[in-house]
């Protein structure tokens, strides 16, 4: 089981930059690809961004691409970061990350299903 911690997230305004932190722990959790997913006030959860395990590969939903960036910021990848510029209104949600589960755990994935350990989340909330 990997278990994950959000930090990060407060009250912004548009255009300015918050920089959010994945750190996972457990079992394999430096062999998983991790996930960024949001959900917004009324809206379903959806895909942000994705890393796998070596930080070689990563995919951006195109609503982010340009203006975020997931990394893993330490020297055993165990924790992951989303920097976030340029925010906008509509970045308004709770974000969480997620570790892939089920088979090709060190592969990326866009589908929040292929991600069976998830964090609690943190609010980010970008004023006008």
């Amino acid at each position: 089981q990997v278990h994950l911690v959000e930090s990060g997230g407060g009250l912004v305004q548009a255009g300015d930059s918050l920089r959010l932190s994945c750190a996972a722990s457990g079992h394999t959790a430096i062999s998983r690809a991790v996930g960024w997913f949001r959900q917004g006030p009324g809206k379903e959860r959806e895909f942000v961004a994705a890393i796998n395990w070596s930080g070689s590969t990563t995919k951006y939903a195109d609503s982010v691409k340009g203006r975020f960036i997931i990394s893993r910021i330490n020297a055993k990848n165990a924790v992951v970061a989303l920097q976030m510029i340029s925010l906008k209104p509509e970045d308004t949600a709770v974000y969480y990350c997620a570790a892939r589960t089920g088979a090709l755990i060190d592969q990326i994935s866009l589908k929040s299903a292929d991600f069976g350990s998830w964090g609690q989340g943190t609010q980010v909330t970008v004023s006008s």
